[in-house]
C-alpha cells in the first residue's frame, strides 16, 4: 500500500515539474543603453517585470531574459524596461523617462530607432496599420519575423528587419 501511494505522489511530482518548465520561455532583444549603470537599470528593471533571469550585454547591446510565461510577458519586460529610459525591440522609452538618464546613460535615439527601438509589432502580432495583414502573427521579439514567398517582410514598416 505504501509502495502505491509513493508512485502516486511521484508520478504527480513529476507531472508538475514538467508543467512548471513547459511555461518557461527565454528571449533575447536589443535594449539601447552604454554602461554599467544602464546594465543594472535595464536588469532591475526586466527582473520587476517578471523575469526570473535578465543579463544584458553592453557590447551586443542583448537582453536575455526567462521568464514564467504564466505570470508575465516579452512585451511587459520591454515596457518596464522602457519605462526606466531605455529604448528597446519592443517599447520606446518617453523622453521624460530618456531625460532622466544619467548623462553617460544617453544613447544616441536616432542609431535606436534604426535597430529596433521602433517597432511595427506589438504583444506578438503586426501593429494596427503597420502591416498589410494585421491578421497575421509574424513578430518575435519586437522585430518581424515572418517572410512571405517573395521574401519580402509581412509588415511593410519592418521591411528593413
Amino acid at each position: 500500500m505504501k509502495t502505491k501511494h509513493l508512485l502516486i505522489a511521484t508520478v504527480l511530482l513529476m507531472g508538475s515539474l514538467f508543467s512548471a518548465q513547459a511555461q518557461n520561455k527565454k528571449e533575447v532583444f536589443h535594449v539601447a543603453g552604454n554602461c554599467g549603470m544602464c546594465k543594472g537599470r535595464i536588469e532591475n528593471a526586466a527582473k520587476e517585470a517578471g523575469a526570473t533571469q535578465a543579463s544584458w550585454d553592453a557590447d551586443s547591446k542583448k537582453l536575455s531574459v526567462s521568464y514564467d510565461a504564466a505570470s508575465t510577458s516579452v512585451s511587459k519586460i520591454q515596457e518596464q524596461v522602457a519605462l526606466v529610459g531605455h529604448d528597446n525591440a519592443g517599447a520606446k522609452a518617453t523622453d521624460e523617462a530618456y531625460a532622466k538618464l544619467h548623462g553617460c546613460c544617453k544613447y544616441d535615439r536616432a542609431a535606436t530607432d534604426a535597430v529596433g527601438g521602433d517597432s511595427c509589432c506589438k504583444d506578438g502580432k503586426c501593429k494596427d496599420g503597420s502591416c498589410k495583414d494585421t491578421s497575421k502573427d509574424c513578430c518575435k521579439n519586437g522585430q518581424c519575423d515572418k517572410k512571405t514567398k517573395k521574401g519580402k517582410s509581412c509588415c511593410a514598416k519592418c521591411s528593413k528587419a
